[in-house]
């Protein structure tokens, strides 16, 4: 039985698709992700995970966002959801194979077979958005991918076409390429590069945009004290940002999600996570509507952490 609704929705760019300003974010249902916190369960037993899909779409979530690379993630799924298709925007991704250089043919054989293992495991015949994932620069205007994207789309494997991105420069060739209608870019309180020139430009060529690593793989939450001391600047950070909290902002994510969901591009924030609880109380965050203006303002005056820090890729394993 369905909750009342207090999502609201947002057309994606130029793809016309209505989606929920929060979206699920799935990696987290496929593999063991986020910062670890000894006695905390990461990855959630498949039952769980059905449950917290179900509850997603029961709340009014219309957009799943997973990829092959996510472990189970398209299998749990598939098996959970196959008789609410019609109820939700599915989003998967392709890698781009680039770090293996190889030839036009190879690659698009192997696309071709990872975007058939999706709709398989999902028990779907198309996905609604087809990303290209953490596609570098050099993936951009000359390269094989759009051709081989376009011809995936052609067999009716996909809606539209999107890109998952990290950093400014992937995100601006992706949208000056022409070829996709949504990127995947990663915006928070602590990085907020695309305001500089992604957002802007994303709207004026109506590019649909995802906002990703809104709590930054867990920064912005408890799980910030296990960062190893090589990343202080991140924890340096979340503590200016922590010095914000009053009555009227009661925690980082919420700070989080306010900031991010108070701006009409991008249309959806991601929520990877494999816990109901906290599921829904993203969902209740945007009940609030947007932070109050002197706060707004003091986090864009907080300086940024080193790009370097960013991006979780280049952080030590933990």
């Amino acid at each position: 039985m369905k909750r009342e609704v207090f999502l609201k929705y947002r057309t994606l760019g130029r793809t016309g698709l209505n989606v929920s300003e929060i979206s699920l974010g799935t990696v987290e249902l496929g593999l063991d992700y986020g910062i670890p916190v000894e006695g905390e369960v990461r990855r959630p037993p498949e039952e769980a995970a059905a449950r917290l899909l179900h509850q997603a779409l029961d709340l009014g979530i219309n957009m799943i966002d997973t990829a092959r690379a996510y472990g189970e993630s398209e299998s749990i799924i598939g098996r959970a959801l196959e008789g609410r298709r019609r109820e939700y925007v599915l989003a998967t991704k392709v890698q781009t194979f680039h770090e293996m250089k190889l030839s036009h043919s190879d690659l698009a054989a192997r696309m071709t077979a990872s975007v058939e293992q999706s709709l398989q495991a999902l028990r779907t015949d198309f996905v609604d958005v087809l990303m290209l994932h953490s596609a570098p620069t050099t993936a951009f205007g000359d390269g094989p991918f759009e051709e081989i994207l376009l011809r995936l789309k052609s067999r009716g494997w996909c809606r539209y076409l999107g890109a998952s991105v990290y950093g400014e420069q992937s995100a601006l060739a992706a949208i000056r390429s022409g070829a996709y209608d949504c990127l995947q870019v990663a915006y928070s309180i602590l990085d907020r590069r695309p305001e500089r020139e992604v957002i802007p430009e994303a709207a004026r060529e109506n590019i649909g945009l995802v906002a990703r690593s809104v709590l930054l793989k867990g920064v912005l939450t408890h799980r910030c004290r296990q960062l190893p001391d090589s990343l202080s600047s991140l924890k340096s950070a979340v503590e200016n940002m922590a010095a914000l909290l009053n009555g009227d902002v009661g925690s980082l994510p919420e700070l989080a999600y306010r900031y991010v969901l108070a701006h009409q591009i991008p249309q959806t924030a991601l929520v990877g996570t494999g816990s109901i609880a906290e599921l829904e109380q993203a969902v209740g965050f945007t009940k609030k509507g947007a932070l109050p203006e002197p706060i707004v303002e003091k986090i864009r005056d907080s300086p940024m952490p080193p790009e370097h820090d960013l991006n979780p890729g280049n952080w030590p394993a933990m």
